[in-house]
């Protein structure tokens, strides 16, 4: 019986150290699917952030019609067969529109919220580091960039370069990038004391890999947050720009444009020609929020409930 018993047990160590590699992958999975259960919302805004990240990747695939194309005898239909959601004044087919102008839209949130909150986290994190008079001069900096509307920030920056969709992404990136200077900067603060980074200047490392190796890691969480929850307000404001004439010129399709071109002008004869481009706006900066929320609750220690 006891030769039999470590026979099993044998047979099962050896089981377990074949298929060992296998147990990260698996509690990962388990830990994912758990955390998806606990954040239903989180989980739901993931889906249809995929859902537009796809749809924008393959718009030209996804449109059933050129949404520049004009037929004046097929304007201002209501949703059909051969229209889903309908035409605008020009007879361009709305649902194509929309599907092109999530490209326009995600593009200019994703990439001005990457290149605002990278640049705004390394000069935090350099701030924090080094304190004094640079630490002063910075924030001195970035409170006259925070003293500035957002909004007058963008339309002064979009005026002097011109309306693109370049211009947009450089001047959205400039209002997000005080806000994420300033967030890193306190965390950074806070891990200058730390006792490793006290540990690494003795041994003679320099600020430069102290930065990357020791401070980064350790702020790292604190800017997916920032990045997370800044892209609905990129997209936003992007709408925005586009909404008061500043956005991408025409006829590349966006969402701020389909507001303003046709959706104000023929509210009162086709109102889904602000409705829908309006619910695909509101329906993205809710995702990228409740994302943003639920990142936050799952990567910040005192909000895990441990």
């Amino acid at each position: 019986m006891a030769s039999n018993t470590s026979a099993v047990s044998a047979a099962e160590a050896s089981g377990v150290a074949e298929w060992g590699f296998f147990a990260p992958q698996q509690s990962r999975l388990a830990r994912a699917l758990r955390t998806a259960r606990k954040k239903p919302l989180g989980t739901v805004s993931f889906l249809v952030i995929v859902l537009l990240v796809f749809t924008a990747v393959f718009a030209p695939l996804i449109a059933p019609y050129d949404p520049t194309a004009t037929h004046p005898l097929a304007k201002l239909q209501g949703s059909s067969a051969a229209h889903l959601l309908g035409t605008d004044n020009l007879g361009r087919d709305v649902f194509s529109q929309i599907v092109l102008g999530a490209r326009t839209s995600l593009w200019a949130g994703i990439s001005a919220t990457v290149c605002g909150t990278l640049l705004g986290s390394l000069i935090g994190m350099l701030s924090g580091y080094a304190g004094g008079k640079t630490d002063m001069a910075i924030q001195r900096c970035m409170d006259a960039l925070q003293a500035l509307p957002l909004l007058v920030l963008l339309l002064v920056v979009v005026v002097a370069l011109g309306p693109s969709l370049w211009n947009i992404v450089w001047a959205l990136s400039i209002g997000i990038l005080p806000a994420a200077g300033r967030v890193v900067r306190s965390a950074a603060l806070t891990v200058k004391n730390e006792t490793f980074i006290e540990a690494a200047r003795v041994v003679g490392a320099r600020p430069l890999r102290i930065l990357a190796r020791h401070m980064l890691p350790n702020v790292a969480a604190i800017i997916i947050v920032i990045a997370s929850v800044t892209i609905g307000g990129a997209i936003l404001a992007e709408a925005g720009l586009s909404f008061l004439g500043l956005g991408v010129p025409p006829p590349t399709p966006s969402w701020g444009g389909m507001l303003t071109n046709s959706g104000r002008r023929y509210f009162e004869l086709q109102p889904t020609l602000a409705i829908y481009p309006g619910l695909a706006i509101s329906i993205t900066v809710l995702a990228f929020n409740l994302l943003g929320d639920t990142l936050r609750d799952i990567l910040d220690p005192r909000l895990r409930g441990r």
